[in-house]
């Protein structure tokens, strides 16, 4: 009996994903999938070159077009780049640029098969630590899938962000980026957007705007930034852990959104401000407006920065040396240390 788009069930991709499901071949007897003349109908969906699904199941979530991408790669073809970080943990990475849906790449040495829309194809070489499979997915390495789109992202500010996203979600950490890199990449096409965007990176960036802020901080000529490091005061009492922090001038960074505008919200923005300045540290903020023309914010940081070296030879009241008692998470291999009570206890700001 033919199968019927409203009632076939595709197979589950695997147990791990059970909401994702696996395309069917076109079959002329009509026994395990539409045959030709139905799977032109309304009721599936193609999902590439002789693959389909019933149209009830949307391309979504963003899993969903990666399984189906992946539907098509030869038994050595692996899905990399984006795809690969998000299928590893990476949930910011929504498969989107712009509102329009980016490929999945797939990487597919020695062998050769069309791109078609939804997916690109590469042919470049891969090790066998670079191979892997997760929930039932071939998929490369998190750093091979980072490096791959460092070296392919649309510019320096958009591989920052990704290195700084990864390295947040202790996927990779800057030492292992660099390895892979001088390891294996050489002077492979965009290796030296890698490196740059490896350079600038930060392990405790919490958010793409914290990462856009400090870039622009770095274009004014500050250096050494802390990203979400803790500020004590002498006593070794934790006064707070602002988003960006210039050291040398005593300078906290913020970034508030409109959220941040709510009464709740902002009184505690407020407090904090207080206990910062308390300290003799000064303050800057930048908005969600800034982001169209930070040439205001990137003034208030100099005249802000101006004020603080102005007063550094002033007895500082404030430290970023933690006391004894304090458990340090700036970096990966600090948060990958933690037990996952730890986790759930120190990192609970840093996830919501």
């Amino acid at each position: 009996m033919p199968v019927v788009a409203a009632t076939f069930e595709p197979p589950r991709f695997h147990p791990a994903r059970p909401d994702l499901v696996l395309p069917v071949r076109v079959d002329p007897t009509g026994e395990h999938g539409p045959t030709k003349p139905q799977a032109r109908g309304r009721g599936w969906r193609r999902t590439s070159h002789g693959l389909v699904l019933p149209a009830r199941f949307a391309p979504e979530p963003v899993e969903q077009r990666i399984v189906e991408a992946a539907a098509v790669l030869p038994r050595d073809g692996f899905v990399t780049g984006w795809a690969g970080l998000r299928w590893l943990g990476l949930r910011e990475l929504d498969g989107t640029r712009g509102g329009a849906r980016l490929p999945v790449p797939l990487l597919v040495p020695n062998h050769r098969i069309r791109p078609q829309p939804g997916f690109t194809v590469s042919a470049e070489r891969m090790t066998r630590a670079d191979r892997d499979v997760v929930d039932g997915l071939p998929v490369t390495s998190a750093v091979r899938s980072l490096c791959f789109e460092l070296r392919y992202a649309a510019g320096l500010v958009a591989a920052v962000t990704l290195m700084d996203l990864a390295a947040g979600a202790d996927l990779v950490s800057r030492q292992e980026a660099w390895d892979y890199t001088a390891e294996f990449l050489g002077t492979w096409t965009g290796v030296e957007q890698c490196r740059q965007a490896i350079a600038l990176a930060d392990e405790n960036s919490w958010s793409r705007m914290e990462t856009e802020m400090r870039l622009l901080w770095g274009e004014i000529g500050i250096r050494r930034i802390l990203c979400n490091h803790p500020v004590f005061d002498l006593d070794g009492r934790h006064v707070g852990t602002p988003d960006l922090f210039d050291a040398e001038a005593g300078l906290v960074g913020e970034y508030d959104s409109e959220l941040h505008l709510e009464g709740r919200r902002r009184a505690q923005d407020l407090r904090r401000e207080g206990a910062f300045r308390r300290l003799g540290l000064e303050y800057v903020t930048m908005v969600t407006r800034d982001r169209d023309d930070p040439s205001d914010f990137l003034r208030r940081t100099l005249d802000a920065r101006y004020r603080g070296l102005a007063a550094a030879h002033l007895p500082r009241r404030w430290t970023v040396v933690p006391p004894a008692w304090w458990t340090p998470t700036v970096t990966v291999t600090q948060r990958r240390a933690l037990t996952d009570v730890q986790r759930s206890r120190f990192l609970r700001r840093r996830a919501s």
